[in-house]
């Protein structure tokens, strides 16, 4: 169900309008449209600082080399349960890795540990991005997707980080063999 469109006038400088359409036409939509995207994105910057349901979108940039991080990240995350959605991590090079951290909980939670995970030692850079559960429209907050409940039934495995596949293919093969399982 979708919320009914209200007319309302706007008054802006002729140089900041030729910059609204322009941007309207790259993205292929018109002005009212990025005037939308404009107002949810700031109604969504100013959900942290409220007890609002929200997503939160964290991104960190961090050399693996330091001492304990990547538990200290691990653990952070660990001690938010089934808020933390989804996560992925991607090795930029030798030294340093991308993690991208997806939650869900109430807003000022989120940019709480957010917070915590950017400002840990090692981490070289972070960011976050928050989106309300009320600027999703009708039904957001409530409705559950099937997929949600494939993925949450997906079983939660750390492969030994930052060693290479076959490298970690050789310890779980030894692994197995001391054990006496097979993979």
């Amino acid at each position: 169900m979708k919320d009914d469109l209200v007319r309302f006038g706007v008054a802006m400088e002729p140089s900041l309008l030729e910059g609204l359409d322009e941007l309207a036409a790259a993205r292929g939509c018109n002005r009212s449209e990025v005037l939308r995207d404009l107002a949810r994105a700031e109604l969504s910057r100013s959900s942290p600082r409220e007890r609002v349901p929200a997503f939160a979108a964290v991104t960190l940039v961090y050399n693996h080399h330091i001492r304990e991080l990547s538990a200290r990240l691990t653990e952070l995350q660990h001690g938010l349960g089934e808020q933390v959605r989804s996560s992925m991590h991607v090795h930029l090079d030798h030294d340093h890795c991308l993690e991208v951290i997806v939650m869900r909980g109430r807003a000022d939670q989120l940019k709480d540990i957010a917070d915590r995970m950017i400002g840990t030692r090692g981490v070289l850079q972070g960011g976050a991005e928050y989106v309300a559960e009320s600027t999703l429209g009708a039904g957001g907050s409530s409705d559950h997707h099937r997929h949600h409940d494939l993925h949450a039934a997906r079983a939660h495995a750390h492969p030994e980080p930052h060693a290479p596949a076959p490298e970690r293919a050789r310890k779980a093969s030894k692994a197995a063999k001391r054990t006496g399982t097979r993979r």
